[in-house]
C-alpha cells in the first residue's frame, strides 16, 4: 500500500475508535447525569476548554511535539474523560471535561495539518493538484471517522438495551414536542429511566478499551511527518516562541479568515442542534429515550458515505456547488423542522432528517477543513486553531442558551448563523480568484504546478 494513504488509513481508524468511545458519551451525557444539571454541565466546561485551548496551544505542540505526538498526547486526554465516567461525579467529570477540551482543539488542528501535509506529499510525488488530493484525504478521513458515530451508538444502544425500558407517550408530552418544546418539565416516563450501574459499568469499559486501542495504535504505527511547505524547516525553527504562541490570532490580520470564521461556528451550532435538541426534543420526546442510539446512527451512517463521495466529488464540481447543497439541505431541514409537528405514527420521517443533516455536515467537515488547508497553506496549525476555536465557540453559544430558548427560536438562530456564513463563504470566493487573476497570472503558472495549487483557491 502507498505510504501516504497507508498513514492516513492509520490516522482514520485511529480517530474511528476514540470517538467511538467519546461520541457515545457525549450523546449520554445529558441523559445519564441530568441530577443537577451534570451533564450539560459537562458537555458546557469541555467546550470552554477547547474555546480557550484554541487560542494558543495548537501552534505551541505541533510546533514542539509535531503531528504525531501531539495527535497521541490529545488522545490521552479523551480517555481520561472515559475513566471519569466510570464514577461520574462534580470532581470527576468536570477536571476531565476540562482535559478533553484542553486536547480537543490541538487534537484536530494536528489532525488537519497533518492531512494536508501528506496530500500536498502525495500531490508532489505523482504530479496531480494538491487541492484535489486534500480533499480526497479529507474525504477517506472523514468516511472512516463519521462511522464512529454508528459504532458508538449502537453499542449504547446494544448495552442498555438489554433492560427494555418502553413506554408510552402521553398525548400531553406529544402536544410539546419538536419545534414547540420550550424545555418545560415533563412528567417522567418509563422511557427515561437511567439504566442499571452495572450495565453504565460495562458500557465504560468498552468505551475505555476503544481509547486505548487508538493511542496504542497511532503511537506505534503512525509515521512522523515534516512540514515540506515554501518556507521551508530552518526558518519555522527560528519562529519566536511568542510569536508561535499568538499565531492564532495573528492569522486573523487576514481578511479571508475574518470572513470566514463563521464557517466554523456554523458546523458547531448545527452538530450542538443534532445531538442536544434534536434528540431531546424530537426523538426522544416523541418516541422515548431508547431511538436516540438508532436516530445516530443514522446520522452517522450518511454523514460517512457522503464524506468519501464529496471528498472525490469536489475535484469535478468544485468546492462551491457543494457548499450550495449543503446550505440548500440544510436551510430545507430547518424549515421543514419549524413546521413538523412530531409523532409516533411518522417513524421514518425521524430518520429522514438525521439522514439529511448528515449529508449537510458532510459538506462541512469535509470542505471547511479543505478549504482551510488549502487556502490557509503556508500557516496551517494557526489555521485549523482558529478552525477549531470558532467551531468551540458555536458549541459553547448553542449549549448555553440551549436551557432557556424554545427550540423554535434556536432554528431561527441557526437559519440566521446558515445565511451569514453562506454569504461570508461567498465573498472569500468572490474576491481570492481577483488576487490570482493578474498580469503575473501566468509567470505563477510556469513553475512546478503542485506547488502552485497549493496556495490556489
Amino acid at each position: 500500500m502507498e505510504r501516504n494513504l497507508k498513514n492516513v488509513l492509520v490516522l482514520s481508524l485511529g480517530f474511528l475508535l476514540l470517538f467511538t468511545a467519546y461520541g457515545g458519551l457525549q450523546s449520554l451525557q445529558s441523559s445519564l447525569y441530568s441530577e443537577e444539571g451534570l451533564g450539560v454541565a459537562a458537555l458546557s466546561t469541555l467546550y470552554g476548554g477547547m474555546l480557550l485551548s484554541s487560542m494558543f496551544l495548537p501552534p505551541v505542540l505541533i510546533g514542539k511535539l509535531g503531528c504525531k505526538w501531539t495527535l497521541v498526547l490529545a488522545m490521552c486526554c479523551y480517555v481520561a474523560f472515559s475513566l471519569g465516567n466510570f464514577y461520574a461525579s462534580w470532581y470527576t467529570l468536570i477536571p476531565t471535561s476540562i482535559l478533553v477540551g484542553l486536547g480537543a482543539a490541538t487534537l484536530w488542528s494536528a489532525q488537519g495539518t497533518y492531512l494536508t501535509i501528506v496530500g500536498n506529499m502525495q500531490a508532489q510525488k505523482t504530479g496531480q493538484v494538491g487541492k484535489d488530493v486534500v480533499n480526497q484525504y479529507f474525504g477517506i478521513f472523514f468516511l472512516i471517522f463519521q462511522s464512529s458515530g454508528v459504532w458508538g451508538n449502537l453499542i449504547s444502544s446494544l448495552v442498555f438495551g438489554q433492560t427494555p425500558t418502553q413506554g408510552t407517550i402521553p398525548e400531553e408530552q406529544l402536544q410539546t414536542c419538536g419545534a414547540s418544546d420550550c424545555l418545560m418539565a415533563v412528567a417522567s416516563t418509563n422511557s427515561t429511566r437511567r439504566p442499571s450501574q452495572d450495565l453504565i459499568y460495562t458500557l465504560m469499559g468498552i468505551y475505555t478499551g476503544c481509547g486505548f486501542l487508538a493511542v496504542l495504535l497511532t503511537a506505534v504505527f503512525l509515521e512522523p511527518v515534516k512540514d515540506a511547505g515554501p518556507e521551508g524547516d530552518s526558518e519555522k525553527r527560528a519562529t519566536p516562541f511568542w510569536s508561535t504562541l499568538l499565531s492564532t490570532f495573528k492569522l486573523l490580520r487576514d481578511k479571508r479568515l475574518r470572513l470566514l470564521i463563521l464557517l466554523p461556528m456554523l458546523s458547531g451550532f448545527e452538530q450542538a442542534f443534532l445531538s442536544g435538541d434534536y434528540t431531546r426534543s424530537y426523538a426522544t420526546c416523541a418516541l422515548g429515550i431508547q431511538f436516540v442510539g438508532y436516530v445516530m446512527i443514522c446520522f452517522g451512517a450518511v454523514d460517512a458515505l457522503c464524506s468519501v463521495l464529496f471528498g472525490r466529488l469536489a475535484r469535478h464540481t468544485g468546492r462551491i456547488a457543494l457548499f450550495m447543497l449543503g446550505a440548500v439541505t440544510q436551510l430545507a431541514c430547518i424549515i421543514a423542522l419549524l413546521l413538523w409537528k412530531p409523532h409516533p405514527s411518522q417513524l421514518p420521517v425521524f430518520f429522514v432528517f438525521p439522514g439529511l443533516w448528515g449529508m449537510a455536515d458532510a459538506v462541512w467537515q469535509t470542505q471547511n477543513n479543505a478549504l482551510f488547508g488549502v487556502l490557509f497553506e503556508k500557516n496551517k496549525e494557526a489555521a485549523f486553531a482558529n478552525y477549531r476555536l470558532w467551531e468551540a465557540l458555536g458549541f459553547v453559544i448553542a449549549f448555553g442558551y440551549s436551557t432557556f430558548l424554545c427550540v423554535s427560536v434556536k432554528l431561527c438562530v441557526l437559519l440566521g448563523v446558515l445565511g451569514a456564513a453562506m454569504a461570508a463563504y461567498g465573498a472569500v470566493e468572490y474576491l481570492e480568484p481577483r488576487k490570482a487573476v493578474g498580469p503575473l497570472a501566468a509567470a505563477r503558472t510556469a513553475p512546478a504546478e503542485a506547488a502552485v495549487t497549493q496556495t490556489k483557491l
